[in-house]
């Protein structure tokens, strides 16, 4: 590739980055597209655009942007990050899950890398909750045909409201920023009337009816499985401690912060793991089939299965 076609690439990259934080999502996607005409063999032009898009909601767009900038570089930990923001968006929740796991594997492998752990964490755990949220919803509906039947019409009516805000916004009558906020509150109404609905079907048969959660606090933030010996960290953080001590082996560092850690700094987390024993105990026949669990066969999570 000629010298002269690079330097055209990043000067237009540089000009769409100041685009971008200047909140001017539409010029930085066009800039980057120049940017990428140039010069397509940059993975970074595609995560660029890709970030871009993913501010304008334009799902395909990110997925596509992601997928090409793997393919150039493997190794890509923002490509992962932003294909599984999208993935989530576009209701992957298991494509979400694989991509956002890579991407915290790749994080935690890197050096240069400790600020964007804790925002990868979130994201892994916001996946596995969709993918939950989706298999608690079936189980529901399953046991009552009425409240289905009434979810399936508050879902197409929700579906129907979007597509309108986004033929506005298509058509220039609506503005980004203002449609946008109109679809995120859209997308709380209907959150909110399903959440009432299903309260109130819960009310009349709590044994198999009401809402089955995880909550966040009992998760490792290694494996993202729920704890059975939590032990924290000098800094107030907590693993389990299998987990913490076979990641101490091979790195002497907290595996979110990149601080100092030793083996011997771990402290039992005695209210927490009676916290986990409480839940564990009340909750045994559906907790391990929650998908906080099921990724421990994963050729990634491998080495943390040996203790």
């Amino acid at each position: 590739m000629p010298a002269g076609n690079e330097y055209a690439a990043e000067q237009l990259k540089n000009a769409g980055n100041l685009k971008f934080r200047e909140g001017d999502f539409e010029g930085a996607e066009q800039l980057y597209s120049q940017a990428i005409i140039k010069n397509n063999k940059n993975p970074l032009l595609f995560t660029n655009r890709a970030n871009a898009r993913l501010k304008l909601e334009k799902w395909e767009g990110v997925v596509d942007d992601c997928l090409k900038s793997v393919e150039i570089q493997r190794e890509n930990m923002k490509a992962f990050f932003l294909l599984a923001q999208a993935q989530l968006s576009l209701n992957h929740p298991n494509e979400a899950l694989s991509s956002a796991l890579t991407a915290y594997d790749l994080c935690t492998k890197s050096p240069t890398q400790t600020n964007n752990a804790a925002r990868i964490t979130a994201l892994v755990l916001q996946c596995k909750k969709a993918k939950w949220e989706i298999r608690e919803r079936d189980r529901i509906r399953r046991r009552a045909d009425l409240l289905a039947e009434l979810e399936e019409k508050l879902e197409q009516d929700y579906k129907r409201q979007i597509f309108d805000v986004d033929e506005k916004m298509a058509a220039g009558t609506v503005g980004r920023v203002e449609g946008t906020e109109e679809k995120a509150e859209l997308k709380s109404t209907w959150e909110k009337k399903v959440d009432d609905l299903r309260t109130a079907f819960a009310v009349s048969d709590p044994e198999h009816m009401a809402k089955r959660e995880v909550p966040d606090y009992l998760i490792d933030g290694i494996t993202f499985e729920i704890m059975h010996d939590p032990v924290v960290t000098k800094n107030g953080r907590s693993y389990e401690r299998a987990t913490i001590i076979e990641h101490l082996k091979r790195s002497a560092t907290d595996p979110l912060t990149r601080e100092p850690l030793k083996i011997e700094e771990l402290r039992p987390n005695i209210a927490l793991k009676e916290a986990c024993e409480q839940f564990l105990e009340g909750n045994t026949g559906w907790v391990y089939d929650c998908g906080f669990g099921e990724d421990a066969t994963d050729p990634r999570w491998a080495h943390l299965s040996s203790y």
